[in-house]
């Protein structure tokens, strides 16, 4: 084999130059592509050279088709860039053929011109080394890098390839965005050595200081410190245009050291803000992080950004504290991001599944082992019930029954007194726990009462599970919590009922659940609920020499609807759109659909973001939620509304409904029709309770074809007793009663250490309504993307194998742009994680094939999911192959294929 040496990769511009994630972020040419990686045997005649995994490219028609990667972003305009790239043939070639590097530069309106980079003589057996330099004048809207070259019919091998900025000086990188490394600083004078120069004041003045308050405010580090004062509005503050220091699908770290001063605050947020002005879309504003500064000292002000598009202008600012309130700044820096090694695996030893963690659970010695939380009274008593609490039972399976007898809590003076224990040293971090227990109160509440499994982990409240009391008779709390960093101490404890009202708890548990059990249940579940038997059966002209052929089956798609909240802005990051189209059929719009997007002033219209985010899916076959008609909750609701009198308001809701529903009639597949509405009532209370059903009848008559959903969170998880599944169906029957044409629930999903149990059992009991059930904004969030991933895995296979669920939505899946931090798959410039690695491999799981032979009565069975297949059969004379798709049905499918 040739000498092939591809070069130090680690300050690459080439995304998956190792082919390590498959074809991400390759596009073959007009031809097929595959991987082959080292365990996988050596099936076009050469082994890897780098040990992992070369891509080949097949079915080439033409000389100049072969593997291309868009560097646009990458290149910066005059700066020289080596090119090394690892390259080998196969397939039907005598003697040796040129294998090239090639850069195709697209400008608008002006067409394709091409640059030779390199080439080498390539033959087959040997990997060899195409080498060469380029350098860009200016940059033009694309750069795509390519390899092409030899004959059609034969097969084009890449191992690796690298193209690298030449080492500069770090005043050259500094300017150059093209070569801009980790730790480069972006700010100009980000310490103020040089006074105010490249600083200005963003509605303001700015002024520098080397001490302020007669000397008690100095710097916490350098000289100086400047100050944003004469602020009349919250968003004036100190700035610095950074257009052309920043790049595109680049995370910067953003760091300041701040204070406030003046106008008698002592304490306020200050908030760093990019604006961002784009020739096509105008002004956005990107929020990248925000701190508490207070007037005694110094704090640091931490947050992270990524521009996904090419704006003409950039300026970070920051801003927030009232007008009349100083700004202070000793620092600003701004760098691209360090990549930051995830957290291993947490290895767990002895995890005792199942093992309750509460001593005296069964009070068998009295109340010993337990302590009252306030001045109130504990005894032991009997009468309560004997069998575990439903979703304890589903966890534990056979279980010894309880002893019957319960914590009377008497004398309670505040809602928070209860029975307590301290439990420190039998938690395990990184477990997840799932809690149980009996709750009653006695008589004397004047309303419905919440009773509350507590845990104090370092005097910070954890819920642990609650419930709603209306009666006598005794309630199933079910909930979960786990400890990720060491605590000093952790208390358990039941609190919750009013003041003077007793308390009764039987049958405390806190055990650690065992997920993996869980999860082979499930895989019985979902064999049942996702698979059905399939017969192919085989005829033609060769029917009667079918007996023996081989046929291979593949799934291609799983019909499942798995989707992802998008962004606007998403859209203009190629690797955000390749890997979305890649791995959802389903999109949902964070924003761009709310009325407060639509429509932020009154009778100015902003539809152009949906309309654009409509076509991207429209163009690649995924299927759209409309979310949100209207929003209950109050905050959420855009001022000139809410100053609308109550004729007005009924006309501005009835212009929304007919304004949103009439342009996109038959766009959007269902329809979130009035957000929230078990915790949120501002509609309701303006207009009257009949506005609910207004609205649904009303969607419903302006796009029927749309399937229109309530929409809430915390109904899964046991933790909020606004929203747990009887209120929810309440509501639903009510809606319904009235007339409303309520078509589909939907459960948000923003839940932290789920347990398969507690998020069946309110799957179960909405289940009974016989409604379509969705997941509509599921995220999960864990510091360590192992955890993250196991928590996605939990809700996403309790979905997949439950009867009554037919979709779920993911709200998000990229760094950066999502909800909740710690949530994401792939990180902010594209590197899948464990979590998004555990999900790939899900969807993977989920897909059905078969191999086999053709019986002799013509046919083959296999049992498969549901979803779009492709068979393959080798008949003597040819290879057959054809598509077919297996529907939802109890009875085995038989699919005739004509051969």
């Amino acid at each position: 084999m040739g000498n092939c040496r591809s070069g130090n990769p680690t300050d690459n511009i080439i995304v998956n130059h190792d082919f390590y994630k498959g074809l991400y972020s390759w596009h073959p040419n007009c031809c097929n592509g595959f991987i082959v990686s080292a365990n996988s045997g050596n099936r076009v005649g050469l082994s890897p050279k780098s040990g992992g995994n070369y891509a080949v490219i097949k079915n080439r028609t033409e000389h100049w088709q072969g593997l291309e990667q868009d560097i646009t972003s990458k290149i910066s305009p005059g700066s020289t860039y080596s090119v090394s790239a690892c390259v080998g043939v196969s397939g039907p070639l005598s003697g040796s053929t040129d294998v090239m590097a090639t850069l195709k530069l697209l400008n608008h309106g002006s067409g394709a011109s091409y640059m030779f980079i390199g080439k080498t003589s390539v033959s087959k057996g040997k990997w060899e080394m195409v080498e060469g330099i380029f350098s860009l004048p200016t940059v033009p809207n694309q750069v795509i890098f390519y390899l092409e070259g030899p004959p059609p019919g034969v097969e084009l091998l890449i191992d690796s390839v690298v193209i690298r900025c030449p080492s500069s000086s770090k005043s050259e990188k500094s300017t150059s965005i093209g070569c801009s490394a980790v730790g480069d600083e972006v700010i100009i004078n980000p310490q103020f050595e040089n006074g105010l120069s490249n600083w200005s004041g963003r509605g303001c003045q700015v002024v520098l200081h080397d001490s302020m308050a007669d000397g008690k405010i100095v710097p916490e580090t350098g000289k100086f410190f400047a100050s944003a004062s004469e602020r009349t509005q919250n968003w004036n503050g100190i700035q610095q245009e950074i257009t052309g220091r920043v790049q595109r699908k680049l995370a910067y770290n953003v760091t300041a050291v701040v204070r406030i001063f003046g106008n008698n605050v002592t304490t306020a947020t200050i908030q760093a803000t990019l604006w961002v002005h784009t020739p096509d879309r105008g002004e956005q504003y990107i929020g990248i992080g925000k701190v508490q500064a207070t007037d005694k000292d110094w704090v640091q002000l931490q947050g992270k950004f990524l521009l996904n598009g090419s704006p003409s202008r950039v300026i970070i600012y920051l801003e927030g504290p009232p007008p009349g309130t100083d700004i202070l700044v000793n620092a600003l820096s701004v760098k691209h991001a360090e990549k930051i090694p995830p957290l291993p695996p947490p290895i767990i030893e002895n995890p005792d599944y199942g093992v309750n963690m509460v001593t005296n659970s069964q009070l068998s010695d009295g109340t010993n082992g337990w302590f009252p939380l306030g001045n109130c009274n504990l005894s032991a008593a009997s009468g309560s019930p004997k069998i575990l609490p439903p979703m304890a039972r589903d966890s534990l399976g056979v279980h010894e029954p309880l002893s019957g007898r319960y914590i009377l809590v008497k004398n309670r003076t505040q809602t928070w007194m209860g029975p307590a224990q301290m439990i420190t040293d039998k938690l395990k971090l990184f477990l997840t726990y799932q809690v149980s227990a009996w709750v009653r109160i006695g008589s004397g509440a004047s309303g419905p009462q919440n009773v509350n499994v507590a845990l104090g982990v370092d005097n910070q409240w954890v819920n642990g599970g609650q419930a709603e009391i209306k009666d006598g008779r005794w309630h199933e709390i079910g909930g979960s919590f786990r400890i990720e960093k060491q605590p000093l101490k952790v208390m358990v404890y039941v609190q919750g009922p009013a003041a003077g009202v007793d308390l009764m708890v039987a049958g405390l548990q806190i055990f650690p659940v065992d997920r993996v059990a869980r999860f082979k249940h499930l895989a019985r579940q979902t064999d049942k609920t996702r698979k059905r038997d399939i017969i192919l059966q085989f005829s033609g002209s060769e029917s009667s020499s079918l007996f023996g052929t081989s046929v291979t089956v593949m799934q291609t798609q799983n019909s499942f609807p798995i989707g992802s909240c998008i962004n606007r802005t998403n859209i203009e990051n190629e690797d955000f759109v390749d890997f979305f189209v890649k791995n959802f059929n389903w999109a949902v719009f964070g924003n761009e659909l709310k009325w407060y997007w639509t429509e932020p002033q009154r009778g100015n219209f902003n539809y152009k973001d949906a309309d654009d985010m409509v076509a991207l899916c429209q163009n690649n076959k995924i299927e759209t939620r409309g979310h949100c008609i209207f929003w209950e909750v109050q905050s959420t609701v855009q001022q000139w509304i809410q100053a609308l009198n109550k004729n007005d308001l009924m006309k501005a809701v009835q212009n929304r409904l007919t304004g949103l529903l009439t342009r996109y009639k038959g766009k959007f597949r269902h329809y979130d029709v009035n957000n929230e509405m078990l915790h949120g009532s501002f509609y309701q209370d303006r207009l009257g309770k009949d506005i609910r059903t207004y609205m649904f009848k009303t969607a419903n008559q302006l796009d029927p074809s749309a399937t229109l959903f309530v929409n809430d969170y915390h109904v899964e998880d046991g933790r909020d007793t606004r929203s747990y599944p009887e209120k929810y169906i309440e509501q639903i029957l009510d809606l319904q009663q009235q007339g409303a044409p309520v078509g589909g629930i939907g459960i948000q999903g923003h839940i932290d250490n789920p347990v398969g149990p507690i998020v069946c059992s309110a799957l179960d009991k909405l289940g009974v309504l016989g409604l379509p059930i969705w997941f509509t904004e599921l995220d999960v969030s864990s510091l360590n993307e192992h955890i993250r991933g196991e928590d996605l895995e939990v809700m996403l296979r309790e979905a997949f194998a439950h009867p009554a669920v037919e979709g779920v939505m993911l709200w998000g899946f990229w760094e950066l742009f999502m909800s909740r931090d710690n949530a994401h798959l792939v990180d902010a410039e594209g590197e899948i994680n464990e979590a998004g690695k555990r999900f790939l491999a899900l969807k993977h799981e989920w897909l059905s094939h078969a191999h086999g032979r053709i019986d002799i009565q013509g046919q083959f069975e296999f049992r498969g999911f549901h979803g779009t297949y492709v068979v393959e059969v080798e008949t003597e004379s040819n290879k057959v192959s054809r598509t077919f798709v297996v529907d939802k049905g109890d009875s085995p499918l038989v699919v005739s294929i004509d051969l």
